[in-house]
């Protein structure tokens, strides 16, 4: 048996009968026991024995209520299978497509069975056109024989097949082992000083994201932490839900992409009341998924301060997919640390040289040393091991990180002959803490200069009248002698033609300011016009068919 499986079993019939889940906040909270959870799982698991679930299977699972999703992936494990969680449509999405897409995922994964549940039901007539087996997850344990002894897998057998960011326009899927899990789990939870007897995590995040799925769901179930868990639906509809359940649960321990710190900070800097919320309690609040941005951390622990919000409780962390979640996390209760270095010497020499009086400079969040069982190195792009704040490639190598993707075209692997992984991203290392400068493929260059596009987007987004965090910076004409760079943002000001050509104008001379260019051209798009990834993060690559380039 796996040590993941092993670990799960152990819990529920320890910790895991006093610790548990509730969801349904706020309307209908309700509260099991991961013992409870486990028992249900292992009902389930029955009932997929029996529908035909054989070991090493991929089942996918398309639900909305975390109650009965987490009993379902038990269930896959225990069973043998892996899961894969199916991006789930926006307010925004064309669900023609979204169900086109979804069926070439299910394609590239050979899902043998899809699990569903409300409010993705609608989706079965689909899959029986195209003969896709799925059962309902509603009453799927319901006078069912339990699971006897779990399916017997190895530590590399597949567990989660996680599909990135951009898999509803290319299917891709981060092949997470068992092996993977554990590892990746425990490293967290040793970082992050876990007690399982005292520790509350509260948690909004999508469980189709690695975030959600690996750390505020997989994490808590495994080692028996109190879990609060709501959807990404509730928190956008209210965002002052989170903070409230933060004060209702005691919550310890929460985590959000840098946006949702920024959308927190605004609502709660409009609150009244000084006793609305009691955040004393929360000891992590988890920055990551996305590049931070330190106003926003600002603006959210400014904001949570008349709340006892404790701003030292901010962990900026650097995670992905491939890594199956995390690969470092700032040191615990030093709240956002902030490496500002020399501009010039950054972006013409690809060196992180501590900031000069009165130089420009840039400033990056430091993020950690990695997590243990994982290493990180850097290259420059002749392949040579780069010094200390010297700028390049960074890879991971460790116990955490993915042997391949699945794609359209099969199987792929992800590491080299000596298991190293390229992230895909340029940093640097300072002090043994690991820098993110941003996506290698992103960087604008320009008159031998290394711009990267979150310095222009945050010079955008400082602007009155540009929605926060929606304006995306775009290269053009990309690896040729004129590369140039656009801006695309949203705001309300759309269709107005005097107050746009305003707006362009005041972002232009922002972004001037900051980064001593200036874009080729400022697209201003009416709100929700920018194309995003199903976890919401902005594509640069899709928003440049967005600005005109004549």
């Amino acid at each position: 048996m796996s040590r993941f499986v092993d670990t799960l079993l152990s819990t529920a019939a320890g910790g895991g009968t006093i610790s548990g889940m509730t969801t349904g906040e706020p309307g209908q909270p309700m509260r099991r026991t991961w013992a409870q959870v486990h028992e249900v799982g292992r009902r389930m698991a029955g009932a997929l024995v029996a529908a035909g679930v054989t070991p090493g299977q991929a089942v996918a699972v398309l639900a909305g209520d975390p109650a009965l999703i987490a009993p379902a992936i038990q269930a896959v494990w225990l069973a043998g299978g892996s899961v894969t969680m199916l991006h789930q449509p926006t307010p925004r999405t064309d669900l023609a497509h979204w169900a086109q897409d979804t069926l070439r995922t299910l394609a590239m994964i050979d899902a043998g069975l899809v699990l569903l549940g409300a409010p993705f039901d609608g989706l079965a007539g689909v899959l029986d056109e195209n003969g896709i087996a799925h059962l309902a997850l509603d009453g799927l344990d319901a006078d069912q024989q339990p699971i006897g002894a779990p399916v017997e897998v190895a530590e590399d057998a597949t567990a989660l097949l996680q599909l990135t960011s951009g898999s509803t326009a290319d299917p891709k899927a981060v092949r997470i082992t068992h092996g993977n899990l554990i590892a990746n789990i425990s490293a967290m939870a040793e970082m992050a000083k876990l007690d399982p007897g005292r520790d509350v995590m509260v948690s909004w995040l999508p469980l189709f994201h690695d975030m959600g799925m690996v750390g505020f769901l997989t994490l808590p179930m495994v080692f028996g932490v109190e879990l609060v868990k709501v959807t990404p639906a509730d928190f956008l509809a209210r965002p002052l839900l989170w903070p409230e359940l933060i004060s209702k649960h005691r919550g310890t321990l929460t985590a959000a992409p840098n946006f949702a710190y920024a959308i927190a900070g605004r609502r709660m800097a409009r609150v009244d009341e000084d006793d609305a919320f009691d955040l004393s309690t929360l000891r992590v609040a988890l920055n990551g998924a996305e590049p931070i941005d330190p106003k926003a951390v600002a603006a959210f622990t400014d904001a949570g301060a008349r709340f006892g919000l404790p701003p030292e409780c901010v962990l900026c962390a650097y995670g992905m997919a491939e890594a199956t979640l995390a690969v470092s996390f700032a040191p615990l209760f030093t709240g956002l640390a902030v490496d500002e270095v020399d501009a010039e010497q950054l972006e013409s020499a690809r060196r992180a040289v501590p900031a000069r009086a009165g130089a420009a400079t840039r400033a990056f969040p430091l993020l950690g040393p990695p997590l243990p069982g994982i290493e990180v190195r850097v290259l420059d792009e002749h392949g040579n091991e780069l010094g200390e704040r010297q700028v390049g490639a960074l890879q991971l190598r460790g116990s955490s990180v993915t042997p391949g993707y699945l794609t359209t075209a099969g199987p792929v692997p992800t590491q080299d002959e000596q298991g190293w992984l390229d992230s895909g991203d340029e940093g640097y290392l300072a002090d043994g803490q690991v820098v993110v400068c941003g996506r290698r493929k992103d960087v604008i260059i320009m008159g031998g200069r290394n711009i990267y596009p979150t310095d222009i987007e945050r010079a955008a987004d400082s602007v009155e009248g540009v929605r926060a965090g929606n304006a995306v910076a775009v290269r053009l004409d990309a690896g040729t002698r004129r590369e140039r760079f656009a801006v695309a943002l949203e705001s309300r000001l759309a269709g107005d033609a005097e107050a746009e050509g305003a707006l362009r104008k005041a972002v232009t001379a922002r972004i001037m300011d900051a980064v001593g260019a200036r874009p080729y051209a400022v697209a201003v798009l009416p709100p929700g016009s920018l194309p995003k990834t199903p976890s919401g993060k902005l594509r640069r690559a899709a928003a440049a068919d967005l600005i005109p380039t004549s």
